[in-house]
């Protein structure tokens, strides 16, 4: 699981204005990072501006799942991640992030605002407290729990049901030892009632 970038867009009536953008390409090798970089800018860009305000998305390309969320004050966010990612983690970033960012930066800055002008640092440092969404998000965190307790609880039944065969054999071959002890016992006695000491 991993995200590859975070990015804070204006969708404004002509065009799509990029306000502010984090990215993690340490995965790719250093020749591919700056097309790759291209690549995902463009990408959220287009989603951006394809998307309907108030709306929630997440869109396939490539291998990779873009999560977009675009407000009703046309305020944008786009998370680009792995296929693996959780989309309910991605959408709580965004709202998140987009809160924070409206809280900080004026909203008269946002059509003409841009990576260089927006006084907003808090991307980076969200894309990698999110890179594992059990740390960043309680109920992803809850659920990994859960899963884990319910396989401890599995594991448990499991010897459980084997240690119940186990008694069964024993207590099977008990009564197989008790059986062959009164056939001695009986064979013991007959044998002994010949030879009376007197």
């Amino acid at each position: 699981m991993k995200l590859y970038s975070l990015s804070v867009h204006y969708k404004g009536a002509s065009k799509v204005n990029l306000l502010k953008a984090a990215y993690d390409l340490s995965s790719f090798s250093f020749f591919q990072r700056s097309s790759v970089q291209e690549f995902m800018t463009f990408t959220s860009s287009l989603i951006v501006e394809r998307s309907q305000k108030g709306s929630r998305a997440s869109v396939k390309e490539q291998e990779y799942l873009c999560h977009v969320y675009v407000r009703n004050d046309s305020l944008s966010g786009v998370v680009i991640a792995d296929s693996e990612y959780p989309s309910r983690v991605c959408f709580t970033l965004l709202d998140k992030v987009l809160d924070e960012f409206s809280k900080q930066v004026d909203s008269i800055d946002w059509p003409s605002g841009s990576s260089e002008t927006i006084k907003y640092t808090a991307l980076d440092s969200y894309l990698a407290k999110y890179q594992n969404p059990r740390e960043a998000d309680a109920m992803t965190k809850v659920q990994a729990e859960l899963d884990e307790t319910k396989i401890i609880l599995h594991n448990t039944m499991e010897s459980l049901l084997e240690r119940g065969e186990k008694l069964d054999d024993l207590v099977s071959k008990s009564e197989h030892l008790g059986t062959q002890s009164k056939a001695f016992y009986k064979t013991a006695r007959k044998q002994n009632s010949c030879c009376e000491i007197m």
